[in-house]
């Protein structure tokens, strides 16, 4: 039988390994925030696994840079949201 292909999910957990150890130099404030990167490479598998990038260090990179670009546009969202709560509020003064 021929060889195959790592899934994405294999080069995510992969990719995790390789820099493992610059996890373990972290400091203990820092890791929470580390590992998120690797949820929200996960949180893209399927759309990564359909990539089948030559490269899936360039795909993780992407899924990792959408989540922030997803959390950045709802607290943008929320800041806006807040702010017209405040005029709403200071127009009724």
């Amino acid at each position: 039988m021929g060889k195959t292909n790592p899934t994405y999910r294999d080069t995510i957990r992969q990719f995790e390994n390789d820099w493992s150890p610059y996890h373990r130099a972290l400091r203990q404030q820092y890791k929470p925030h580390f590992e998120r990167l690797f949820d929200q490479a996960r949180n893209f598998a399927d759309a990564g696994g359909i990539q089948n990038s030559m490269d899936p260090m360039n795909t993780h990179l992407i899924s990792i840079m959408l989540a922030q670009e997803c959390r950045i546009a709802a607290l943008e969202e929320e800041v806006s949201a807040l702010e017209e709560e405040v005029n709403t509020s200071l127009d009724h003064r």
